[in-house]
């Protein structure tokens, strides 16, 4: 099963067990055709870049819900009762490409392969020369007279 997004962008003035029941009902819709719900993200309320006109009047602002969830890939055209949805301003799904997930992911020889190339050390580490630092040793030896030797 393919992994998508949904985003849902709801009226601002939705309270929060409407926010709830709404991404419950998505949920177990999406459980019942087989499918996961794999996160759940809530941005809060966000200012709109355009209004958005329904009915009740123009949107300048939303809350905006991000469901990550594995579904059929008829998925697209079951939600599409979520046209007809009073709370929702808009609504989108996005189809992740080229992820891998499952035993496509745990595949035993590309797994090893793709281990074998990272490397051990802390990426964030950066080349330091040390040879820089041998350079100074000489202007302060305590024995200037030995040419550097103790």
């Amino acid at each position: 099963m393919p992994l998508y997004d949904c985003m849902l962008l709801l009226k601002p003035h939705v309270k929060k067990e409407g926010l709830i029941d709404l991404v419950a009902r998505v949920g177990r819709h999406v459980y019942s055709r087989n499918g996961v719900l794999t996160e759940l993200k809530s941005f809060g309320t966000v200012q709109l870049g355009y209004g958005i006109r329904k009915l009740s009047g123009r949107y300048y602002q939303g809350q905006l819900m991000q469901m990550t969830m594995m579904a059929t890939p008829n998925i697209n055209k079951e939600l599409q009762y979520l046209n007809k949805e009073d709370r929702l301003l808009r609504w989108l799904l996005v189809k992740h490409r080229d992820s891998k997930y499952g035993l496509e992911f745990l595949n035993e020889d590309d797994g090893e392969l793709e281990l074998s190339k990272l490397s051990r050390g802390n990426i964030y580490e950066e080349d330091i020369d040390d040879d820089d630092d041998d350079d100074d040793d000489d202007e302060y030896d305590e024995n200037p007279g030995n040419g550097g030797k103790l």
